[in-house]
């Protein structure tokens, strides 16, 4: 008996531990996208359809993270998938924040 409930608290702490498998490094990263949008918009950097382009991409990120989630193991292809994205992300967000449009 004690061994079954010691078994069941060690699955289910594995369950709910693993529904948090984001990676930190993952999560942080999608925050400091995010900041870099919003300080491109605020500085004028970023015009109104570019960061309409970006969130979407973000959006898009998001959504793959909670389907990659969704069965509580994160793979290391699921992972390569997310970071990725990300990777291309993150250079989306510099080329547009640096475009040389014309300003005059």
């Amino acid at each position: 008996m004690k061994k079954t409930l010691f078994l069941l608290i060690v699955f289910l702490f594995s369950v709910f531990s693993a529904i948090d498998a984001q990676p930190p490094v993952v999560k942080k990263r999608q925050m400091n996208q995010q900041t870099r949008i919003n300080q491109g918009v605020k500085s004028g950097e970023l015009t109104k359809g570019e960061t309409v382009k970006l969130q979407k991409q973000q959006r898009n990120i998001r959504q793959t993270k909670r389907a990659v989630k969704a069965d509580g193991v994160v793979t290391k292809g699921e992972r390569r998938v997310i970071q990725h994205k990300q990777n291309k992300a993150n250079r989306n967000i510099y080329r547009k924040k640096h475009n040389q449009l014309d300003r005059d």
